[in-house]
């Protein structure tokens, strides 16, 4: 078998059915003079990546979720059919066309088989169903996988499906991610990511939740339930506890494609989409300046500025410009306006009193002890380090290690035996090695005496 076809099928059978495999670790040769493989395995995860929420989102729109899970099937075998295909034959001028041309034949023979099974193998159970039209095939149009997919993300963000369950169900249905990639992000195992997906998929069978727009009454308050599992995918891959850098990447800029699927549509172009737009184009300007050449986080004050993606920066400009249009003012609108200020490496007065006074506002709307710890520090670039350390230490976050990093950062200079004492326990709660070593980088950089 030709080896892109080979290379193919791992993609496929990894993501569908787990043991994700590691292509990065492969040793690379040419598949063309001007294309090295490592380029061509990419182009391929990443065409699995976006086609397969594509053609599944499609077939449940037609079909019904009730068929969530056949469509995955339908798709999957799908992708197996090209591996054998495009390996003895190359690669077709439309990839894509090619997958959607099978994938209807695969489609319209599932469920014309599955319709004679009924009728003429088990009579009984045709008996007491509706009698059923020859199904169409599935519309792979633009239009339609747009609409589809919209669609599907207010049907995957449902209310019905657990919280932690929808964030899930969105890597899975909405990203094309591997059973594998989602435990990896989640810190669990693959029976972990099964069970949770199963139960969010008869939730959705169960509760009989369709394809479809909410009402212009409802939207409101379903596109905020979206927009917090966005937010929340974002988080998944921004902050994520993995060691792997580029699923962490690729988590974010999922989160960052679904928003702008929300901003095509009028429905769901509002303030509200626009500011979580603006907040993660910020956020995601940032990441190749987060991690140094060894893999050891970058902190801000020491991050590389020429890193930065400004084209990011700019669209989290134009967004936030957007966001501002309408009346509503929400923790996005306030989040964004901090990272907006982040983007701007100049270390002023006037970035730390606007980041101090969104912050102030933030308290306001949308209180929690994180924000209550960044105001802190906020605190401390206005008003220095005594006050700050007032204020932080009013906080209950003995459990939490980056309370006790704040802590250590405020007290350095101040009191530098109790500087130590707060980044030895932050350095015993760190759940990463990164996390680990940076804190072990502040402890040296203490007075020993």
């Amino acid at each position: 078998m030709h080896a892109v076809a080979g290379f193919l099928l791992l993609i496929i059978k990894e993501s569908i059915f787990g043991n994700h495999y590691n292509i990065r670790q492969r040793t690379p040769f040419r598949f063309k003079p001007v294309m090295h493989m490592e380029k061509q395995q990419d182009s391929l995860k990443q065409l699995f990546q976006q086609e397969f929420s594509r053609m599944v989102a499609v077939i449940s729109k037609q079909f019904g979720l009730q068929y969530i899970e056949t469509a995955e099937d339908i798709v999957s075998e799908t992708f197996l059919q090209a591996a054998e295909s495009w390996g003895m034959k190359g690669l077709p001028a439309n990839p894509a066309a090619w997958l959607y041309a099978v994938a209807k034949q695969k489609t319209l023979y599932h469920f014309r088989r599955n319709k004679i099974l009924a009728e003429k193998v088990l009579p009984a159970v045709a008996a007491g169903l509706e009698k059923e039209t020859e199904p169409e095939e599935p519309d792979f149009s633009t239009p339609n996988i747009q609409d589809s997919q919209l669609q599907m993300i207010f049907a995957v963000c449902n209310p019905v499906i657990a919280a932690e369950a929808q964030i899930g169900l969105a890597l899975r249905i909405l990203c094309g991610f591997g059973i594998d990639e989602i435990a990896e992000a989640f810190l669990t195992n693959k029976e972990t990511i099964n069970k949770r997906l199963f139960r969010a998929k008869d939730k959705l069978r169960d509760g009989q939740v369709k394809m479809e727009l909410p009402a212009e009454q409802e939207i409101g308050n379903r596109l905020d339930n979206v927009l917090r599992v966005i937010y929340l995918l974002f988080n998944e891959g921004y902050y994520s506890k993995t060691q792997n850098e580029v699923l962490k990447k690729e988590l974010c800029l999922e989160a960052l494609r679904l928003g702008h699927l929300l901003t095509g549509h009028t429905a769901t172009n509002l303030p509200s989409t626009n500011a979580l737009m603006a907040l993660m184009c910020y956020h995601a300007s940032r990441l190749e300046a987060r991690v140094d050449g060894s893999g050891q986080l970058v902190l801000y004050e020491a991050q590389d500025e020429s890193l930065w993606d400004k084209a990011l920066v700019a669209q989290g400009d134009h967004f936030l410009s957007i966001s501002a249009e309408g009346n509503e003012v929400n923790s996005y609108h306030l989040e964004a306006g901090i990272a907006y200020w982040h983007c701007r490496k100049e270390d002023t007065p006037e970035k730390w009193n606007n980041i101090l006074q969104l912050y102030d506002l933030l308290m306001q709307t949308n209180a929690s002890p994180g924000v209550a710890l960044n105001r802190a520090f906020a605190l401390y670039k206005v008003r220095g380090r005594r006050e700050a350390i007032a204020a932080a230490e009013s906080l209950d976050m003995q459990h939490e290690h980056f309370y006790h990093v704040l802590l250590g950062e405020l007290y350095t200079t101040v009191d530098d035996g109790k500087a130590r004492s707060f980044y030895e326990k932050a350095l015993a709660q760190a759940r990463t090695a990164a996390e680990k070593h940076t804190i072990e980088d502040k402890l040296k950089r203490l007075p020993t005496s």
